[in-house]
């Protein structure tokens, strides 16, 4: 059962055990009012969120009617009611909701909703807070607030109202698909304005820009090139003329949940797997070519962070041989860099990220970087780049399918895993060696192996008649014939 009349989606499972991020904080009783205050601040320079005061992080309920000292003394609340006008300069757009749980226990819920005007800060003491992934962070510097104006400024964009909208334009499946993950009984533009996606004028629905991106038909019947554009390239490098080297040529259009499952089971079938050979066990790994949680979240966060207001190009993401790069118009945010871009954070588009952070495609608002380095070091690929030449940020992820010029055949594999315990120690080193570099001459195995020449031709020969092996060369006695896997 849902418990708040702002925010149908919120039962006390939610409120104790959803985990905390950009968007949700938890307060135990204990906590003084101005520490709230500064919680607060940072939500409203951050985006907004919902602020819990009574229960612990660990979801423990600690009921606000009674000090924490004795079940006798009553809790006084009268700071924590006038916080948003004792506390928050100027005046904030905060709604205070006491609610009773199950058993009974008072809990406060502190509603935020973001204003792009201005910089919030203490009324006291003037301190700037600023809310990053699941902590706050400040009191902000001058040099910082003084980014944080004009970050503020470039957010603008999905906050404007579209007058020429036709509410017809609405995808009634994703509308109605939103209604129920949020749990909401009423009409999806009731919802909308309780999210910040519209207002009311004159009895009639006026959606704003973030709206038409999440849930119209065809954005870019109001916004230009608001898509996302899938290019393979053949080969490391883009290539033009008699030289083109474009194999394929994918445009993806819709709001943008759809986009990204639509991308999502596109890039699953369009990347291709290699294998990593576990030598101790004589077992081939598949390992995807780029891991899911990098490419994808790279997608998330250029459709989350997008400058939508610069139209001239589509989200691009380019696949070559040995990297994909994902593209997205618009610079970095004032205070992240490509040095401090794994630590620093920022979101553009406070609207979008909050409702594809309802949907379940964020999980972590403003973690999604830090995730894109953490997975790419678990697969023990490169670190991801970033590239901001001012009017484009590029996401380049780098692979090491390139290193294997041929994809090793299945029944070979199947022959080697089969056969493996049957191999003595040079064999499996020969395996090994071809497997890391596709392909050998009988001088690259002296070097590597240090055994004699006898040895290794004595062993390739075994190989060969396995069919694992096969040898290439025209000639009957030819020292630089190449080695390789055989082909079936």
């Amino acid at each position: 059962m849902h418990l708040s009349r702002y925010n149908s989606r919120l039962t006390e499972e939610v409120l104790r055990f959803e985990a905390e991020g950009k968007f949700l904080e938890r307060k135990g009783r204990d906590t003084k009012a101005t520490n709230i205050a500064n919680e607060l601040i940072g939500m409203l320079n951050a985006g907004g969120g919902l602020l819990v005061y009574g229960i612990a992080d660990d979801g423990t309920v600690e009921d606000l009617q009674h000090s924490s000292l004795s079940p006798e003394i009553p809790h006084n609340l009268d700071p924590y009611r006038k916080i948003v006008h004792d506390f928050i300069k100027p005046p904030a757009n905060i709604e205070l909701e006491e609610i009773y749980l199950a058993d009974g226990s008072l809990v406060f819920l502190y509603h935020v909703e973001c204003a792009y005007e201005c910089v919030f800060q203490r009324s006291d003491n003037e301190a700037v807070y600023l809310r990053v992934a699941d902590s706050n962070k400040g009191p902000l510097k001058r040099d910082q607030v003084a980014k944080l104006e004009y970050n503020r400024g470039t957010r603008k964009f999905e906050e404007e109202l579209r007058e020429d909208f036709d509410p017809e334009d609405l995808a009634p499946l994703l509308c109605n698909a939103y209604r129920e993950m949020m749990n909401y009984e009423g009409e999806f533009s009731e919802l909308a304005y309780k999210r910040n996606l519209c207002i009311k004028r004159k009895g009639e629905w006026v959606y704003k820009n973030a709206a038409i991106l999440l849930f119209s038909h065809d954005p870019e019947r109001y916004i230009p090139n608001a898509c996302v554009r899938y290019v393979r390239h053949q080969g490391t490098e883009r290539k033009s003329g008699d030289k083109f080297n474009v194999i394929k040529d994918h445009r993806f259009e819709g709001a943008i949940p759809s986009l990204i499952r639509e991308i999502e089971t596109f890039m699953e079938a369009s990347l291709r797997d290699y294998y990593y050979l576990d030598i101790s066990k004589g077992k081939f790994i598949r390992v995807p070519e780029f891991p899911k949680d990098a490419w994808l979240e790279g997608i998330v966060n250029a459709l989350c962070h997008r400058s939508y207001n610069i139209q001239g190009n589509p989200i691009m993401i380019r696949h070559f041989d040995d990297r994909l790069e994902i593209s997205n118009s618009g610079p970095l945010p004032a205070q992240v860099t490509v040095q401090n871009i794994e630590t620093e954070k920022f979101t553009r588009n406070v609207r979008i990220a909050r409702t594809l952070n309802d949907w379940g495609y964020v999980k972590e608002l403003n973690e999604g970087v830090p995730r894109i380095y953490r997975v790419m070091r678990e697969f023990m690929l490169d670190a991801p780049m970033y590239v901001d030449d001012g009017a484009t940020v590029t996401l380049i992820l780098r692979n090491r399918v390139s290193e294997h010029k041929e994809t090793i055949a299945a029944d070979v594999l199947e022959r080697i895993e089969t056969k493996w315990s049957r191999f003595n120690k040079s064999q499996k080193k020969i395996i090994d060696i071809l497997f890391e570099r596709n392909e050998a001459v009988i001088d690259d195995f002296i070097k590597i192996m240090n055994v004699s020449e006898q040895t290794i031709r004595y062993n390739i020969r075994f190989l060969e008649r396995q069919k694992i092996l096969i040898r290439i060369s025209s000639k009957i006695r030819d020292r630089n014939a190449l080695y390789r896997f055989a082909k079936s």
